[in-house]
């Protein structure tokens, strides 16, 4: 039981340092919906998912209100369809996705993960078809979620993977240009994936999961945040000591709300996901936390090490409150959703150009693929505006950053000299 004070602190942790359930997942097995026929195998495939995940939405409501902590997201994930869709070729596997997307919508939840392959030491037949079919799948679909496997630490990296889902990534963008290249948002390129992530898009439910199951993934930069300001200056085993006890009561904070989201649903209890996904809001970033653990600037000398230093206390504070840690559980560093990181890029010391170089120029040098001139995207970095889910081009609205002030916004993109997208108010 918690204790009046840990009460308190939870309460706090939610109302001032922006804690919260980022997503409850829900993982269904399609293993038992195996069919050569097509038909057949799309009937089975719906008929479970509406079994199982018909109330998710209803009952994480409730759990959200009956304890204070916004649950953010709902989601389901399910077996990896190159595995269990094998016997189909890319039409097919369009034909999966698309069935998976009306799925979600009925089901109500935000994302649905699972259109996924593992190809680190080869490819099967479904494992090509899958990867053949994702520009259509993903710019036919809203809420369907795709990631593949490329690499393992035991297995090395499938070079063969790593250029052929280059070359879909560019599709990707390509098919969904007339809106962003949106696409892309829903695809992930993995190495050592778990089989129990239930943050997407790299979400999938693993082999040996059981036929169903819930995962929690819990969000809490800003609590590390406001730990670290205490101890500001100590040594780094007060530093690392003071994350790992954070880190538990952020896995109490998660693990309470599966279990009785577990309960109600009358779904088996399986990992807790503390991972540490910031958002723009001020006061949860990740970046700011490296720079309470000593550093002038996220992005300047140490910066890795740091980063090495913050995701070793948070897996050891999880194991602490929980022996049912598991999924990523370490810290998502993107740009665009952390404000720490944003500033850094706006004073200079984490450039423009080193992005580019990094994100877009090195991997088409690495797989070949033509530098052109004529494509290119025009971004207006100082402009400031507030995020309106009404405004997204997807028919999924659900974002956990509705409200929030951000910077940055794309305002044309250039394929072979042509404009295929431009914002409206440029």
């Amino acid at each position: 039981m918690l204790s009046d004070r840990e009460i308190i602190s939870t309460l706090d942790m939610v109302r001032s340092e922006h804690l919260d359930v980022r997503t409850v997942t829900l993982g269904v097995s399609l293993f038992d919906c195996v069919s050569h026929d097509l038909d057949l195998f799309i009937g089975n495939m719906r008929a479970k998912l509406r079994k199982y995940a018909s109330n998710l939405v209803s009952v994480c409501n409730e759990v959200g209100d009956k304890y204070g902590i916004p649950v953010v997201n709902k989601r389901i994930s399910v077996s990896p369809i190159a595995v269990v869709g094998g016997p189909f070729g890319p039409d097919g596997m369009v034909r999966i996705c698309q069935a998976l997307d009306e799925a979600a919508q009925e089901a109500g939840v935000d994302f649905l993960g699972g259109f996924s392959a593992l190809v680190e030491k080869g490819f099967a037949h479904g494992d090509k078809a899958l990867i053949e079919a994702i520009p259509e799948a993903l710019a036919t679909t809203e809420r369907v979620c795709s990631s593949i496997n490329i690499a393992s630490s035991r297995a090395g990296i499938n070079m063969d993977a790593a250029a052929l889902m280059g070359r879909q990534i560019l599709e990707t963008a390509r098919a969904t240009a007339d809106r962003g290249g949106f696409g892309c948002t829903k695809l992930v390129v993995f190495c050592n994936i778990p089989q129990d992530v239930p943050f997407m898009a790299g979400a999938y439910l693993g082999v040996g999961e059981p036929d169903c199951v819930i995962n929690v993934g819990v969000s809490g930069p800003g609590v590390v945040y406001h730990a670290l300001q205490s101890v500001k200056g100590q040594p780094f085993d007060v530093v690392a000591e003071t994350i790992k006890k954070t880190a538990f009561r952020i896995t109490r904070v998660g693990q309470l709300v599966a279990q009785e989201a577990s309960r109600r649903l009358g779904v088996p209890f399986g990992v807790v996901d503390l991972s540490l996904a910031p958002t723009p809001a001020v006061g949860d970033s990740v970046a700011r936390i490296l720079e309470e653990m000593g550093l002038a600037v996220c992005g300047t000398h140490g910066t890795t090490a740091a980063l090495a230093m913050l995701n070793d206390a948070v897996k050891k504070g999880g194991l602490m409150a929980s022996s049912s840690v598991g999924g990523l559980s370490g810290a998502f560093i993107p740009v665009s959703e952390d404000e720490g990181m944003i500033a850094a890029a706006r004073s200079g010391v984490l450039t423009l150009d080193k992005l580019v170089e990094l994100m877009a120029v090195n991997p088409r040098k690495r797989f070949g693929f033509p530098l052109r001139a004529d494509d290119y995207a025009v971004w207006d970095l100082n402009t400031e505006y507030r995020i309106d889910p009404a405004q997204f081009c997807s028919m999924g609205k659900s974002t956990p950053f509705a409200g929030q002030t951000v910077y940055g916004r794309c305002v044309r993109n250039v394929c072979g000299g042509a404009v295929v997208w431009q914002d409206a108010q440029d």
